[in-house]
């Protein structure tokens, strides 16, 4: 017997008017619906009369259903994967059962659908020519101070996830981390498609003075520019940390001993000073030298 089709759909992010008539004929038309959150997709086929059952698949469960969702497929039964909003597999459940279907030979069809990353990135005014989306960031540790090193170097323009509860944090940290953080155009996107639609343009500087005061609820995105062309001799560099510094000069071709060199002679400062901050950039043996 052939596998029957796995559809990941799409759902609307806020807007039920978002939804498309090939979702609404997929839903009712298949098996199955996998979804995170039974109550809240429920809602979603009551709106729409649509009586499809519905099977939980969600962060905690997704492992051992997915390979009960590739049997059901395996013995022709159609299933709909959804998410409690946007697209599947974009930060949300949906990967594993992807990865699972495609080795099985099953086929796996999008509906494509609403993503509040994307809606958020085209009506930002920022360079769209080449973009990097991070999901959540780390909440802390070094992982997230990973995070602010990559971006303070990212040339794309970077979108990602925060929580409300953070949101203010985000913005001071990334004013805090270096100048030239601070001064990049930013959005930041709240309740996308949805009543209450909000969207604040400025520095990062700029919005961490506006929204600090200000209670912030709902969904949050947030899209950053990239930083400007700096020239290891020209002006520019001298917003970055010394750390910062280093990474670039390393990224454009530098061995890290030469970056030290070239740090501490642009800055004036004693070698041993800057070997200090590069001890914890990991880079290959045979680019030190």
């Amino acid at each position: 017997m052939q596998a029957a089709n796995l559809y990941l759909c799409g759902t609307p992010i806020g807007n039920l008017d978002d939804v498309s008539q090939r979702l609404l004929d997929t839903l009712e038309k298949v098996d199955l619906i996998a979804c995170e959150d039974t109550r809240r997709s429920q809602k979603l086929l009551n709106y729409f009369s649509i009586k499809t059952k519905l099977i939980s698949y969600h962060e905690h469960n997704e492992k051992q259903r997915s390979q009960e969702l590739i049997e059901h497929l395996k013995s022709g039964r159609e299933i709909a994967l959804v998410s409690d909003a946007g697209m599947p597999g974009i930060s949300d459940p949906g990967e594993i059962l992807v990865r699972q279907a495609v080795a099985a030979g099953v086929e796996v069809i999008p509906i494509p659908g609403p993503s509040a990353f994307l809606a958020a990135l085209v009506v930002s005014g920022l360079d769209l020519s080449s973009f990097s989306y991070k999901g959540f960031i780390p909440r802390s540790g070094e992982k997230r101070q990973s995070f602010f090193e990559e971006l303070a170097l990212a040339k794309d323009t970077t979108v990602f996830y925060e929580s409300p509860y953070r949101i203010k944090d985000t913005l001071k940290d990334l004013c805090d981390f270096s100048a030239e953080l601070a001064a990049r155009q930013t959005v930041v996107a709240r309740e996308i498609t949805k009543i209450h639609e909000q969207k604040y343009y400025g520095t990062a500087a700029e919005l961490e003075g506006q929204l600090k005061n200000q209670e912030i609820k709902g969904e949050i995105v947030i899209v950053i520019a990239g930083r400007s062309e700096i020239k290891e001799e020209s002006e520019g560099w001298e917003d970055l940390s010394i750390l910062e510094h280093l990474k670039l000069l390393i990224e454009n071709g530098m061995t890290k001993k030469q970056a030290i060199k070239k740090v501490a002679k642009l800055r004036d400062l004693p070698k041993s000073d800057v070997y200090k901050e590069a001890v914890v950039i990991s880079v290959d043996k045979d680019k030190y030298e």
